[in-house]
């Protein structure tokens, strides 16, 4: 398209220099033939440049120019009629333009040679030609070397994609140092095989978890029950107690799973209600002053400016006590906990052993319990079900030292 524009571009362009030139030659010699004599307007024209126009006039009987006839049928300028002429030269044929003009002294042809416009032409048509030619072939050269390359790291993710399907989830796409669109595509992939992973890896350790926590129950249950026949009657009831309680134990623990999921997919609704942090830090304190008492423990409350978020009430205040009731239970006698709420800010802190760094985040997946914690009953899932509830209510909670002890942070947006 472009090609084409320039071409008749090019085209219009010669034949307004054609036409401008003829029309400045016709005016000059309509002047010529007003200001002098007949001799001297047959001298002009035996004088003219032919390599500027080609004049033809005839004198009575005689031709006086360039050239030796007038063609025929030839129109009055500004129209204009193409005419060959014959030479002796190397090129004996020749291309010319022109038309009459009419002065004092008779008609005038006035001609220019055009042939050499045409050879332009042609070499332009040529050139463009074979630039199109090496343009497209240049094209198609580097869409093959592209599509070669494409088609080279398409074959490697597949290739990939295979061994992953096969099992093998540590593999990951390779990222060139180029960026491009594959690149961005591995990238995301490779972070989708990292999310995959990780749950992976969390659901080899929930199942090791449940195997670890209920085998125990779950032994005692099969003994128990192997042995329940041989009690004399006045033993049974106990026994049953203990049965009862030991599974009570491992329903509760695949309960509280159910609860957890159920919180952290959306799928439990909740009772939305304004919510006084400083009321709730109050009922808490209330509830679990008695439980700190029963160890030989201190609990404190602080409670400045009040605010009220929207949540459910029950699950905060459940949140909250978990909190509380695992800071009570693993700080020891004489230990004192602290409750701490400024603005939308709550603090829970202890001066108990406290945890380990590399273990304060591990402490929120489901069914962890560090082995220090292992004498204790429970199911693992109370800071995990802290954490979704919290989340769900959009607040966010992090472990510090309290030097000694933990100190837990809860922050609502």
């Amino acid at each position: 398209m472009l090609v084409l524009s320039l071409y008749r571009q090019l085209v219009i362009e010669q034949q307004n220099q054609v036409d401008k030139h003829l029309a400045a030659e016709m005016q000059r010699y309509q002047q010529l033939a007003l200001t002098v004599n007949r001799r001297s307007f047959a001298a002009q024209i035996r004088a003219a440049d032919p390599k500027t126009a080609l004049i033809a006039w005839r004198n009575s009987v005689d031709m006086v120019g360039a050239l030796t006839f007038l063609p025929e049928n030839m129109p009055q300028l500004p129209e204009t009629k193409d005419f060959p002429i014959f030479t002796g030269g190397p090129d004996k044929l020749h291309i010319l333009t022109g038309g009459l003009v009419i002065t004092r002294y008779g008609p005038v042809l006035i001609a220019t040679r055009t042939d050499q416009l045409a050879a332009l032409i042609e070499k332009f048509i040529n050139a463009a030609f074979w630039a199109v030619a090496f343009t497209l072939g240049l094209t198609l050269a580097l869409g093959y070397i592209f599509s070669k390359a494409i088609l080279r790291r398409l074959v490697e993710y597949n290739r990939l994609s295979e061994q992953i399907e096969a099992g093998h989830y540590e593999t990951r796409l390779p990222v060139s140092e180029s960026q491009d669109e594959f690149d961005m595509l591995a990238r995301q992939f490779n972070l989708v095989l990292d999310t995959l992973e990780q749950n992976l890896r969390a659901v080899r350790g929930v199942t090791d978890n449940i195997a670890h926590d209920l085998r125990t129950p779950l032994s005692h249950l099969r003994i128990g029950i192997e042995l329940l026949s041989q009690k004399p009657t006045a033993e049974l009831a106990d026994a049953t107690a203990e049965l009862l309680e030991e599974l009570d134990h491992c329903l509760g623990t695949f309960d509280a799973m159910l609860s957890l999921t159920r919180i952290e997919e959306g799928q439990q609704m909740l009772d939305l209600q304004p919510v006084s942090l400083q009321q709730i830090c109050q009922d808490l304190f209330e509830m679990a002053e008695v439980i700190a008492e029963s160890h030989d423990q201190v609990l404190s409350i602080s409670l400045e400016d009040d605010v009220h978020v929207n949540g459910d009430k029950y699950l905060l205040f459940q949140a909250l006590f978990n909190l509380v009731d695992n800071a009570i239970k693993y700080s020891p006698n004489g230990a004192t906990i602290n409750i701490i709420q400024h603005g939308k800010h709550i603090q829970i802190s202890d001066n108990g052993p406290g945890i380990i760094d590399e273990d304060k985040e591990r402490v929120f997946d489901r069914l962890v319990r560090l082995d220090p914690s292992r004498h204790y009953k429970g199911t693992g899932l109370g800071l995990s079900m802290v954490k979704a509830i919290l989340s769900r209510h959009k607040a966010t909670i992090s472990l510090h030292d309290n030097n000694p002890g933990l100190l837990v942070s809860i922050h609502f947006k």
